[in-house]
This record gives C-alpha cells, structure tokens and sequence, in this order.
C-alpha cells in the first residue's frame, strides 16, 4: 500500500475554461425530487460495526451499504438510470397536457421512445443504463471489452439491453461506443468526462449525491465522520460525495481516495499536476481499472481531497475476504476503500500520516454486491 498527501489540496489541478464550467454539483435537492417518483428507489442502510471497528483499532466503523441499490446491486443505479430520469422528466414537463403528478405507468414506458443510449461498462454503469432505458421506452447499448463475463452481458440482456463486444479492456470499448455513437447520431452516456464531453458525466455524478446526502441525513446529530474512504475508478463517486461532504462538514474529515496500483489514474494525475493516463496490468479491482480519470472528478478531488492510496489486488483480496467472514460479501472493488484501514496498522506512518487512532469514527462505502 503506498499513499501521497495531496499536495494540491485547497488548489486543485488548474482545469481549461470549459471543465471549470462543469463543476461536481451539491445540489441534492433536484436528485431526490426526481427519485422519489422512482417505486425501487429506497434508502440503503448505514451500518454501524463497532465491533469490527475495534478490530481495525478504531472507535467506530460506519459502511454504506449499496449492495442492494434499486434492485440493481451497485450504487451505479443512481448515476446512468437518474441522466435517463431526468430526460425523461424533462420531456414530460414540456408536454402541455402531462405532469411528473400525473404521468402513468404506461406513459412512461413509451416517454423516450425512439432514443437511444449507448456507453461502454466494465460492470455496473451498464446495468443502470440498460435499467433506465427499459424504464422509460429507450434503447440501451452496452459495449463490454473481451474480459467481462459472458454472464454479465447474459445479464444486460435481460434488461432488454443490445450487448456489444469491442476491445481487449475498458479504455477500448470506449473508443469503440463513442465511435458508435458518433457514427448513428446516439446518445454517449459515459460516467467519465474529458474536454468536449462534460454535460451528461456531470449529471451521472449529480445522480450520486443521492448516496452522499442518505449518509449525512442518517448520522443526523451525531458527530461527523473523522475519516472517509472513499474509492475511485474514473473517480465520479469518490469526487460527488467529496463535494457533497465537504459542503456539510466542511474540512472536519480527513477524506482519503483510494486505487488499484495496477491503475493509479488520480494519484498520477495529482502527481503530474494535470490528467495523465495511467498503465498497468488488469486488476481484480475490475470497477476501479480505469487507467484514465475523469477530469470533472479529478478536478474536485485534487482540490478537496486529503490523501491518495493505491492497493495491490493482494491488498484488495485480503480485506474482502476478511468482511466476508464478518457477514458482508462484496467484491474487491466494493470494499476497495476499507481494505486502506485494514491494511492500515497502529504505529505505521500512513496512520499515522492520516491521523487515525482509537477514537477515530471512520466511513466507508460498500459500493457493489458480490
């Protein structure tokens, strides 16, 4: 496990004039107007495991639990499925005789007939996109590389989803789904943002602010978090709840970002002082191997974030096994952010860097289901 201090904490990495006009929003207000007209949109629970946090040498262990999101199995469902929402609501306000209050059932399903939605997964932005889709009448193409499981796209499909092989890893079935998308006039919803593509990444990320604002609504009174963890791919969920965190408790948690070292594209990125794509082998942290970040979130997490971690997938392993003996299954990805605290050891100088002790109250998310 290897860590840096955000040396650009308070500053950020200095954006171009187009992604500074995309800023992560902390606008939770709009997000959970439009979810509460969703049926399957129910809060996740916070669970609070002292007893294991004793044994991570902490107070209190606090871990949001998306495993059970919408029915989907990912916090994902919030990201993709909300952009689809909130075309569709958009397209329902506009229409003289139709309302959110009184749209039907079977109104929605044909609302966004004739659109159609197209990104690459590795997982489970996929699987919202297909699940939105079906919702509201679009139509979903998912382009999945070589290295995701068949039983995955089988998955997609049951969602009515076109699944689409393109590319030996991630970065090329993006190539390939923009290209696509590009190609027949469809619509490219990515969770990641470069210069040129900033408008529908910056709603995915909006949709995430459901998950941050159900955290800080279930602590209520009680004290804040002393430390998040949060973990990164491209970075969209780790920079909307930065974002969302920060504008409630300000700089009172230390907030650490962690990563596959097999895909160091933040802490590369905060290294370089601006977005760098990153290399190296395929992870089994398969929802974090993204080798490039996404710029709006990365922007947000140099300036606002306090430290970066990398794992190795040894690392990652090691700790998903250990929850699971706890009762909590997950994958390495879902309890990426965790295993920095259990790999973390008293005396050691990254806790001691972070300033974790036995009175420290530490908050992590569990992002996906096994």
């Amino acid at each position: 496990m290897q860590f840096l201090k955000n040396p650009l904490r308070g500053v950020g990495i200095k954006p171009t004039t187009e992604m500074s006009d995309k800023q992560v929003s902390t606008n939770a207000e709009k997000v959970l107007s439009i979810f509460k007209h969703c049926p399957m949109s129910q809060s996740t629970p916070l669970l609070e495991l002292s007893e294991l946090g004793a044994e991570l040498g902490v107070a209190d262990l606090f871990l949001k639990d998306e495993r059970e999101r919408m029915g989907l199995g990912s916090f994902k469902a919030t990201g993709a499925a909300y952009v689809i929402a909130l075309a569709a609501s958009e397209k329902i306000e506009s229409m003289p005789d139709l309302s959110l209050a009184t749209v039907k059932p079977d109104q929605l399903k044909q609302i966004l007939n004739g659109s159609t939605y197209v990104c690459a997964s590795a997982g489970n932005h996929g699987l919202s996109v297909a699940a939105g889709a079906r919702i509201f009448g679009a139509t979903a193409v998912i382009y999945l590389s070589q290295t995701v499981p068949e039983s995955f796209a089988e998955r997609l499909r049951s969602y009515d989803a076109e699944v689409v092989r393109a590319g030996n890893n991630y970065e090329e079935s993006m190539v390939a789904a923009a290209k696509r998308a590009e190609q027949m006039d469809w619509i490219l919803l990515s969770d990641s943002s470069w210069p040129g593509y900033t408008e529908i990444p910056t709603q995915v990320m909006e949709g995430y602010l459901l998950i941050a604002a159900e955290v800080v609504s279930q602590f209520d009174d009680d004290p804040a978090p002393s430390h998040i963890f949060l973990q990164a791919g491209v970075g969209g969920i780790a920079a909307a709840a930065t974002a969302y965190f920060r504008s409630k408790w300000e700089d009172e948690p230390v907030i650490v970002v962690v990563e596959p070292e097999a895909a160091p594209a933040i802490i590369d990125s905060v290294k370089a002082g601006k977005p760098v794509i990153s290399e190296g082998p395929v992870s089994n942290m398969g929802r974090l191997d993204c080798k490039e970040p996404s710029h709006i979130a990365l922007g947000c997490l140099s300036r606002e974030a306090d430290f970066f971690v990398t794992l190795s997938d040894e690392e990652a392993l090691e700790a998903t096994q250990w929850l699971t003996t706890q009762g909590v299954h997950a994958t390495p990805s879902a309890t990426a952010g965790l295993a920095a605290v259990y790999h973390s050891k008293s005396g050691d100088t990254f806790r001691e860097a972070i300033g974790l002790t036995e009175s420290s109250r530490v908050l992590a998310l569990i992002t996906e289901q096994a």
